[in-house]
């Protein structure tokens, strides 16, 4: 049974930072990209970052400058670095993957884990 467990969120003020990490079981996911999606109240979920297995990355014009993902193939994890945050980085953040190259397509990614709330105060 694949999962993908993300932990690492919470509450922070505006400028301050969160690593948020994704643990994968269940299946090697080194030759897959690994994404990040988030969903605010009321809004669509929409794309953060993405990573491919050789180290190819996508980021929303939103974060970029911002935000860092990395993987770690050893330990199936995937990490989003989250610098400066803001009021508005604020939603639930989800972990995610896809046989295949970046998408930035929810709709494209197979494998999805639960979410972990991040909260940025004003």
């Amino acid at each position: 049974q694949v999962q993908l467990v993300e932990s690492g969120g919470g509450l922070v003020q505006a400028g301050g930072s969160l690593r948020l990490s994704c643990a994968a079981s269940g299946r090697t996911f080194s030759s897959d990209t690994m994404g990040w999606f988030r969903q605010a109240p009321g809004k669509e979920r929409e794309f953060v970052a993405a990573i491919r297995w050789s180290g190819t990355i996508d980021y929303a014009d939103s974060v970029k400058g911002r935000f860092t993902i990395s993987r770690d193939n050893a330990k199936n994890t995937v990490y989003l670095r989250m610098n400066s945050l803001k009021p508005e980085d604020t939603a639930i953040y989800y972990c995610a993957a896809r046989t295949g190259g970046l998408s930035t397509w929810s709709v494209e990614y197979n494998y999805w884990g639960q979410g972990t709330q991040v909260t940025v105060s004003s």
